[in-house]
């Protein structure tokens, strides 16, 4: 082989490690600026909420809360809406539908996309710190570096938003996004766990895990999302 014939393998490492490098800072850029975007509408859609609330209503409470620059709650009556910026960029694997979209096909940048984890947990779960309580991914918003953006979740979430959006994300993108996955949230009631679960409990549990016993699961997500996502 002669020399010079071939790239040198450091400068092909070099030029994809630039590139990608590159490619996902912007994407972590618009991914920031998407989430405090969402964190704005889900305050936003919340205050709307208080106003429509009776005030004799003390039990049906609703209440937006920021955790952090990567985290916020929404807290709809019995339900706990969990908001999560991830800071890793990934992309879809190459038999993924998205992947044969012709936007993806056009520049390998366009693959790349940042993520927003929206989970369900029930308010009393962390209330109580019920550690062993599940919570459940209703969807996960993913935004690369043009802003556009993919949604994959249960119900309307993942049926309305399959495919790579034609424009940037907006506002009133969101907007949408946060009203349709407290509609899910408050749409998808208690399960009670089987009998046999409970039949027997250790002192241990009366003890110290009371609030435990007999605690519910939330019906109409674990099907779609177990064992697929990424938390």
């Amino acid at each position: 082989m002669e020399q010079g014939a071939e790239q040198d393998p450091l400068d092909h490492i070099q030029q994809m490690l630039e590139s990608k490098s590159a490619a996902k800072q912007i994407t972590f850029r618009k991914l920031l600026s998407a989430f405090e975007s969402l964190a704005r509408e889900a305050k936003n859609v919340i205050s709307e909420l208080k106003k429509k609330t009776k005030p004799g209503d003390q039990d049906v409470t609703v209440d937006f809360k920021r955790i952090n620059d990567h985290e916020f709650q929404v807290k709809l009556a019995g339900d706990m809406l969990v908001f999560v910026l991830h800071t890793n960029i990934v992309t879809f694997e190459d038999t993924h539908e998205v992947m044969k979209e012709p936007y993806i096909l056009e520049k390998d940048i366009n693959r790349y996309f940042g993520q927003i984890m929206i989970y369900n947990f029930m308010s009393d779960s962390i209330k109580f710190h019920r550690v062993n309580d599940p919570g459940y991914l209703l969807a996960r918003l993913l935004i690369n570096h043009d802003g556009r953006y993919i949604i994959e979740g249960e119900g309307k979430l993942g049926v309305v938003f399959s495919h790579v959006s034609e424009q940037g994300v907006t506002d009133s993108d969101l907007n949408i996004l946060v009203k349709l996955a407290l509609t899910l949230a408050i749409e998808n009631d208690l399960m009670a766990p089987p009998y046999p679960q409970v039949k027997f409990i250790t002192l241990y549990q009366k003890l110290e895990k009371t609030q435990e016993l007999g605690a519910g699961q939330k019906i109409g997500f674990r099907m779609s999302y177990h064992g697929k996502l990424e938390g």
